[in-house]
Protein backbone atom coordinates (compact mmCIF):
# COMPACT_ATOMS: atom_id res chain seq x y z
CA UNK A 1 0.00 0.00 0.00
CA UNK A 2 2.75 2.44 0.99
CA UNK A 3 4.85 1.58 -2.08
CA UNK A 4 1.78 2.02 -4.26
CA UNK A 5 1.11 5.48 -2.85
CA UNK A 6 4.73 6.57 -3.33
CA UNK A 7 4.74 5.32 -6.92
CA UNK A 8 1.40 6.99 -7.61
CA UNK A 9 2.68 10.25 -6.15
CA UNK A 10 5.50 10.42 -8.68
CA UNK A 11 3.13 9.90 -11.60
CA UNK A 12 0.53 12.30 -10.21
CA UNK A 13 3.09 15.06 -9.77
CA UNK A 14 4.57 14.42 -13.21
CA UNK A 15 1.12 14.56 -14.78
CA UNK A 16 0.26 17.86 -13.11
CA UNK A 17 3.68 19.31 -13.96
CA UNK A 18 3.47 18.36 -17.64
CA UNK A 19 -0.13 19.52 -18.01
CA UNK A 20 0.30 22.87 -16.29
CA UNK A 21 3.66 23.59 -17.95
CA UNK A 22 2.14 22.94 -21.38
CA UNK A 23 -0.95 25.02 -20.63
CA UNK A 24 1.06 28.00 -19.37
CA UNK A 25 3.53 27.83 -22.27
CA UNK A 26 0.63 27.93 -24.76
CA UNK A 27 -1.05 30.75 -22.83
CA UNK A 28 2.22 32.74 -23.02
CA UNK A 29 2.18 32.41 -26.81
CA UNK A 30 -1.51 33.26 -27.22
CA UNK A 31 -1.73 36.11 -24.69
CA UNK A 32 1.69 37.35 -23.46
CA UNK A 33 1.80 40.03 -20.76
CA UNK A 34 5.13 41.56 -21.80
CA UNK A 35 7.27 41.58 -24.94
CA UNK A 36 10.26 39.25 -24.62
CA UNK A 37 13.63 41.05 -24.31
CA UNK A 38 15.32 37.76 -25.18
CA UNK A 39 13.92 34.69 -26.92
CA UNK A 40 13.13 31.23 -25.61
CA UNK A 41 16.02 29.71 -27.55
CA UNK A 42 18.49 31.66 -25.44
CA UNK A 43 16.83 31.04 -22.05
CA UNK A 44 14.96 27.77 -22.10
CA UNK A 45 17.88 25.33 -22.62
CA UNK A 46 19.64 26.49 -19.45
CA UNK A 47 16.44 26.70 -17.38
CA UNK A 48 15.28 23.25 -18.44
CA UNK A 49 18.73 21.73 -17.88
CA UNK A 50 18.61 23.09 -14.32
CA UNK A 51 15.43 21.06 -13.77
CA UNK A 52 17.22 17.92 -15.03
CA UNK A 53 20.23 18.59 -12.78
CA UNK A 54 18.01 19.28 -9.76
CA UNK A 55 16.02 16.09 -10.29
CA UNK A 56 19.21 14.01 -10.46
CA UNK A 57 20.78 15.71 -7.42
CA UNK A 58 17.67 15.28 -5.27
CA UNK A 59 17.34 11.59 -6.20
CA UNK A 60 20.97 10.99 -5.23
CA UNK A 61 21.20 13.14 -2.08
CA UNK A 62 17.61 12.77 -0.82
CA UNK A 63 16.08 9.61 -2.30
CA UNK A 64 13.04 9.97 -0.01
CA UNK A 65 10.22 12.25 -1.11
CA UNK A 66 8.20 14.58 1.11
CA UNK A 67 5.22 12.21 0.84
CA UNK A 68 7.29 9.17 1.86
CA UNK A 69 8.56 11.12 4.90
CA UNK A 70 4.94 11.95 5.79
CA UNK A 71 3.99 8.27 5.47
CA UNK A 72 6.80 7.31 7.87
CA UNK A 73 5.67 10.03 10.29
CA UNK A 74 2.08 8.78 10.20
CA UNK A 75 3.21 5.21 10.86
CA UNK A 76 5.34 6.31 13.82
CA UNK A 77 2.77 8.69 15.31
CA UNK A 78 5.24 11.57 15.42
CA UNK A 79 4.37 15.24 15.23
CA UNK A 80 1.97 17.73 16.76
CA UNK A 81 -1.04 16.79 14.64
CA UNK A 82 -0.75 13.18 15.80
CA UNK A 83 -1.22 14.30 19.42
CA UNK A 84 -4.84 15.19 18.72
CA UNK A 85 -7.69 13.55 16.85
CA UNK A 86 -8.62 15.52 13.76
CA UNK A 87 -10.51 14.61 10.61
CA UNK A 88 -8.13 14.03 7.71
CA UNK A 89 -9.43 17.02 5.74
CA UNK A 90 -8.69 19.39 8.63
CA UNK A 91 -5.24 17.96 9.32
CA UNK A 92 -4.45 18.20 5.61
CA UNK A 93 -5.69 21.81 5.44
CA UNK A 94 -3.62 22.82 8.47
CA UNK A 95 -0.58 21.14 6.91
CA UNK A 96 -1.01 23.00 3.62
CA UNK A 97 -1.32 26.36 5.43
CA UNK A 98 1.66 25.75 7.74
CA UNK A 99 3.87 24.48 4.92
CA UNK A 100 2.94 27.48 2.79
CA UNK A 101 3.81 29.87 5.62
CA UNK A 102 7.11 28.03 6.01
CA UNK A 103 7.88 28.50 2.29
CA UNK A 104 7.14 32.21 2.62
CA UNK A 105 9.40 32.50 5.68
CA UNK A 106 12.17 30.51 4.01
CA UNK A 107 11.94 32.77 0.97
CA UNK A 108 12.39 35.88 3.10
CA UNK A 109 15.37 34.34 4.91
CA UNK A 110 17.03 33.38 1.61
CA UNK A 111 16.86 37.03 0.58
CA UNK A 112 18.32 38.51 3.76
CA UNK A 113 21.03 36.02 4.77
CA UNK A 114 23.97 36.76 2.42
CA UNK A 115 25.22 33.18 1.97
CA UNK A 116 21.69 31.97 1.22
CA UNK A 117 21.04 34.87 -1.14
CA UNK A 118 24.03 33.75 -3.20
CA UNK A 119 22.18 30.50 -3.82
CA UNK A 120 18.77 32.04 -4.37
CA UNK A 121 19.93 34.83 -6.67
CA UNK A 122 20.34 32.31 -9.51
CA UNK A 123 16.55 32.27 -9.61
CA UNK A 124 16.48 36.08 -9.84
CA UNK A 125 19.31 36.30 -12.37
CA UNK A 126 16.99 35.23 -15.20
CA UNK A 127 16.76 38.32 -17.43
CA UNK A 128 13.17 37.56 -18.36
CA UNK A 129 10.42 35.74 -16.51
CA UNK A 130 8.17 32.99 -17.82
CA UNK A 131 6.96 29.51 -16.94
CA UNK A 132 10.52 28.08 -16.93
CA UNK A 133 11.67 30.62 -14.32
CA UNK A 134 9.36 28.88 -11.85
CA UNK A 135 11.68 25.85 -11.84
CA UNK A 136 15.01 27.71 -12.11
CA UNK A 137 16.59 27.17 -8.67
CA UNK A 138 20.13 26.22 -7.70
CA UNK A 139 20.40 22.51 -6.76
CA UNK A 140 21.89 23.35 -3.35
CA UNK A 141 18.91 25.58 -2.61
CA UNK A 142 16.58 22.76 -3.64
CA UNK A 143 18.32 20.32 -1.28
CA UNK A 144 18.23 22.81 1.62
CA UNK A 145 14.57 23.54 0.94
CA UNK A 146 13.75 19.82 0.93
CA UNK A 147 15.56 19.30 4.25
CA UNK A 148 13.61 22.17 5.82
CA UNK A 149 10.38 20.70 4.48
CA UNK A 150 11.22 17.23 5.80
CA UNK A 151 11.95 18.62 9.27
CA UNK A 152 8.69 20.56 9.33
CA UNK A 153 6.69 17.52 8.22
CA UNK A 154 8.17 15.52 11.11
CA UNK A 155 7.55 18.26 13.69
CA UNK A 156 4.04 18.96 12.43
CA UNK A 157 3.05 15.35 11.82
CA UNK A 158 1.59 16.33 8.46
CA UNK A 159 -0.53 13.60 6.84
CA UNK A 160 0.66 12.23 3.50
CA UNK A 161 -2.51 13.44 1.76
CA UNK A 162 -1.89 17.02 2.90
CA UNK A 163 1.75 16.88 1.84
CA UNK A 164 0.84 15.53 -1.60
CA UNK A 165 -1.74 18.29 -2.10
CA UNK A 166 0.80 20.90 -1.01
CA UNK A 167 3.50 19.58 -3.36
CA UNK A 168 1.10 19.66 -6.31
CA UNK A 169 -0.12 23.16 -5.45
CA UNK A 170 3.44 24.46 -4.95
CA UNK A 171 4.62 23.19 -8.34
CA UNK A 172 1.48 24.41 -10.09
CA UNK A 173 1.45 27.90 -8.60
CA UNK A 174 5.19 28.35 -9.16
CA UNK A 175 4.69 27.79 -12.88
CA UNK A 176 1.51 29.89 -12.92
CA UNK A 177 2.81 32.95 -11.07
CA UNK A 178 6.08 33.08 -13.02
CA UNK A 179 4.31 32.89 -16.37
CA UNK A 180 4.29 35.73 -18.87
CA UNK A 181 0.52 35.65 -19.31
CA UNK A 182 -2.03 38.42 -19.65
CA UNK A 183 -4.92 38.45 -17.18
CA UNK A 184 -7.52 41.21 -17.22
CA UNK A 185 -6.84 43.77 -14.47
CA UNK A 186 -10.28 43.38 -12.88
CA UNK A 187 -9.85 39.59 -12.74
CA UNK A 188 -6.30 39.86 -11.38
CA UNK A 189 -7.52 42.23 -8.65
CA UNK A 190 -9.91 39.58 -7.34
CA UNK A 191 -7.75 36.56 -8.11
CA UNK A 192 -4.81 37.82 -6.05
CA UNK A 193 -7.05 37.73 -2.98
CA UNK A 194 -6.79 33.92 -3.02
CA UNK A 195 -3.64 33.09 -5.00
CA UNK A 196 -0.38 34.76 -6.03
CA UNK A 197 -0.93 35.95 -9.61
CA UNK A 198 1.72 36.52 -12.32
CA UNK A 199 1.35 40.30 -12.04
CA UNK A 200 1.78 40.11 -8.27
CA UNK A 201 4.85 37.88 -8.33
CA UNK A 202 6.50 39.61 -11.29
CA UNK A 203 7.12 42.62 -9.02
CA UNK A 204 9.38 40.35 -6.94
CA UNK A 205 11.64 39.81 -9.97
CA UNK A 206 12.21 43.51 -10.57
CA UNK A 207 15.78 44.80 -10.74
CA UNK A 208 14.76 47.46 -8.17
CA UNK A 209 15.81 46.33 -4.68
CA UNK A 210 12.69 47.50 -2.84
CA UNK A 211 10.56 45.55 -5.29
CA UNK A 212 12.79 42.46 -5.20
CA UNK A 213 12.26 42.33 -1.45
CA UNK A 214 8.48 42.24 -1.67
CA UNK A 215 5.76 39.74 -2.66
CA UNK A 216 7.59 36.68 -1.31
CA UNK A 217 4.54 34.39 -1.40
CA UNK A 218 4.39 31.44 -3.80
CA UNK A 219 0.91 30.04 -3.29
CA UNK A 220 -1.14 32.18 -0.93
CA UNK A 221 -1.00 36.00 -1.08
CA UNK A 222 -2.06 36.53 2.53
CA UNK A 223 1.36 36.30 4.17
CA UNK A 224 2.71 39.31 2.27
CA UNK A 225 -0.20 41.44 3.40
CA UNK A 226 -0.02 40.12 6.95
CA UNK A 227 3.73 40.80 7.30
CA UNK A 228 3.77 44.05 5.28
CA UNK A 229 5.85 42.76 2.37
CA UNK A 230 3.11 43.28 -0.21
CA UNK A 231 3.63 45.64 -3.16
CA UNK A 232 0.73 45.93 -5.60
CA UNK A 233 2.57 47.07 -8.76
CA UNK A 234 6.10 47.84 -9.99
CA UNK A 235 6.97 51.54 -10.10
CA UNK A 236 7.85 51.40 -13.80
CA UNK A 237 4.78 49.38 -14.75
CA UNK A 238 4.78 45.80 -16.01
CA UNK A 239 5.65 46.70 -19.59
CA UNK A 240 8.69 48.84 -18.75
CA UNK A 241 10.02 47.13 -15.63
CA UNK A 242 13.43 45.46 -15.88
CA UNK A 243 13.71 41.84 -14.74
CA UNK A 244 16.81 40.32 -13.16
CA UNK A 245 19.98 41.39 -11.36
CA UNK A 246 22.47 44.05 -12.50
CA UNK A 247 25.44 41.72 -12.07
CA UNK A 248 24.18 38.95 -14.36
CA UNK A 249 22.80 40.65 -17.47
CA UNK A 250 25.23 39.19 -20.00
CA UNK A 251 23.40 36.56 -22.11
CA UNK A 252 26.35 34.23 -21.41
CA UNK A 253 25.02 34.00 -17.84
CA UNK A 254 22.10 31.95 -19.21
CA UNK A 255 24.43 28.99 -19.83
CA UNK A 256 23.99 26.13 -17.37
CA UNK A 257 27.63 26.15 -16.25
CA UNK A 258 27.60 29.88 -15.53
CA UNK A 259 24.30 29.56 -13.66
CA UNK A 260 25.56 26.79 -11.38
CA UNK A 261 28.73 28.76 -10.54
CA UNK A 262 26.94 32.02 -9.70
CA UNK A 263 26.94 31.36 -5.91
CA UNK A 264 30.76 31.37 -5.95
CA UNK A 265 30.86 34.90 -7.36
CA UNK A 266 30.74 37.92 -5.03
CA UNK A 267 28.45 40.92 -5.15
CA UNK A 268 24.80 41.45 -5.92
CA UNK A 269 23.28 42.03 -2.46
CA UNK A 270 19.54 41.48 -2.14
CA UNK A 271 18.98 44.87 -0.51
Amino acid sequence: MVESLIESEAWIRLGFFTGIFTAMAIWEIVAPRRPRPIGRRARWPGNILVVVVNTAVVRIVLPASAVSVAIAVEASGWGLLNLVTLPLWLAALISVLVLDLAIYTQHVVFHYVPVLWRLHRMHHADIDIDVTTGARFHPIEIVLSMCIKFALIVILGAPAAGVLVFEIILNATSMFNHSNVRIATRIDRWLRCIVVTPDMHRVHHSIVGLETNSNFGFNLPWWDRLFSTYRAQPAAGHQAMIIGIDQFRDPQELRIDRMLLQPLRPGSPSR
